[in-house]
């Protein structure tokens, strides 16, 4: 399996040299290239096709913030574009949002260690959200005033469901209640699936709580996106919390520093 490639953004020489070292003590993880700064990451993305971008929040001219909408947006070729990571050192909910709205998969701080930063390019880099715990803790507090620009966009149509696949009520993931609206076509298993998303579990975590295969899972959470037309976990994470499908009382705690 070839290393995952990853293009590293930041305007400090400095950070960027920390995290060549990061990275380039990883066997599965390679540095593609670098960038001071957004329009030099916007450039970088198109011509490497990293699988992920390393992105700062803060840099001078285009932001990381804008020069994700733009590599996410503007993206040339046939082939997947790339997941973005956010990294900075402010956890404001003002940067997590706009990161989130430009299409970030992920969002971390700078004073995360070097074994779970690599961590989060990986599960980044395997289509799951990567989000500092702080930032989740956030997140999930605001989801209320969010932008309907974040979910903004109808339902594509999603694929026919296999034998068996009702949409009714989830079980074993404590919520009881029918999809309706926007979640009305997802099926009962689907809906375990988006709970368990949105309480931060992974794919190998909500496989063993539900008794699936990985690849089952991420069949049901491509289908899960395709249906309710969404780009990625985080933006379902957000939604199942607006339709009330999770117990606030069930988010973990922030932790003391």
């Amino acid at each position: 399996m070839r290393p995952v490639r990853v293009l590293v953004a930041d305007d400090q020489e400095l950070v960027r040299s920390a995290l060549r070292l990061v990275i380039g003590r990883r066997a599965d993880l390679v540095v593609a290239g670098e960038a001071a700064d957004g329009e030099e990451a916007v450039a970088a993305a198109f011509a490497l096709r990293p699988d992920v971008v390393l992105m700062d929040v803060r840099m001078p001219g285009l932001t990381g913030v804008e020069a994700t909408g733009r590599i996410l947006g503007d993206w040339p070729h046939a082939d997947p574009r790339p997941r973005v990571l956010m990294l900075t050192t402010f956890d404001l909910d003002e940067y997590v949002h706009a990161a989130l709205r430009a299409g970030a998969t992920g969002f971390v701080l700078k004073d995360i260690s070097p074994d779970r930063l690599a961590e989060a390019v990986r599960v980044v880099a395997a289509g799951e959200s990567a989000l500092a715990p702080t930032v989740t803790r956030r997140l999930i507090g605001a989801v209320a005033a969010l932008p309907p620009a974040l979910l903004a966009g109808p339902p594509r149509p999603g694929p026919e469901r296999g034998p068996g696949e009702e949409t009714g009520t989830g079980t074993g993931t404590g919520t009881e209640r029918e999809g309706t609206g926007r979640l009305g076509g997802l099926t009962a298993r689907e809906l375990e699936v988006l709970v368990l998303v949105a309480r931060g579990l992974s794919n190998t975590r909500i496989a063993r709580s539900l008794g699936l295969s990985e690849a089952g899972v991420k069949s049901r959470m491509n289908r899960i996106l395709t249906r309710l037309g969404l780009e990625n976990r985080v933006q379902a994470a957000i939604l199942a919390h607006e339709e009330g499908l999770v117990d606030p009382a069930r988010v973990p705690p922030r932790p003391p520093r």
